[in-house]
């Protein structure tokens, strides 16, 4: 099955039911997308691969983490996603999303997928003096110099690592991003876009100016 090869290719092995609930997932996300807006409709005709795959490669870089926060979750990419793909490890799932109707539509879906998260319908800012994620995440939500502004406080020297997914212009956040910080780094190429990266940062501190 194509869809399932995909699936391994860029997460690992998985298993049948946790394949299947994916399948449910884009399902759902579908129905929803007709009344709510989680995303634009040039973006579905290749969901399976524009989302559900390219969420999916996250799930290779989580270490020993037994907890992952994302924020901005939108529609569930990739907080979704990966919240059906740890739900066999064990993984504690945390969704932040501040638009009511996304966020009812997390907790709808997490309920028929059978998941334990917590979605909390809140501002990043709030959830960042409220949460201390071992790893986050965010996708297609704001330039790597504003992502490490808002979770500077989560991933200070020693604390949290983030994932964050970037574009063909990943290069350019780079180095915009540092000249306001410091910051480890890992590049991960793209199993799904060669032109794109997984920006792995960790030990972030501002530059004093």
């Amino acid at each position: 099955m194509k869809q399932y090869d995909q699936l391994s290719r860029v997460a690992g092995e998985v298993s049948r039911e946790t394949f299947a609930q994916l399948v449910e997932f884009e399902r759902l996300f579908r129905r929803w997308n007709r009344s709510i807006n989680l995303a634009a409709s040039g973006s579905q005709t290749d969901f399976w691969d524009r989302h559900i795959v390219d969420s999916a490669q996250l799930w290779r870089f989580r270490r020993d983490e037994r907890d992952w926060t994302d924020i901005g979750s939108g529609g569930g990419l990739p907080g979704l996603v990966i919240a059906i793909l740890g739900a066999p490890h064990g993984l504690v799932t945390t969704l932040v999303e501040s638009n009511r109707k996304k966020a009812a539509f997390l907790r709808s879906a997490g309920v028929e997928l059978g998941l334990d998260l917590a979605v909390r319908p809140e501002r990043i800012e709030a959830a960042v003096g409220a949460l201390q994620p071992s790893l986050v995440s965010a996708r297609a939500l704001a330039p790597l110099v504003k992502l490490l502004e808002l979770t500077e406080t989560w991933l200070e020297p020693g604390r949290s690592r983030a994932l964050y997914p970037k574009g063909r212009d990943f290069q350019q956040e780079i180095r915009e991003a540092r000249d306001h910080w410091r910051f480890d780094l890992i590049e991960h190429p793209s199993m799904v876009d060669a032109m794109s990266r997984v920006l792995e940062l960790s030990n972030v501190q501002r530059l004093e100016h």
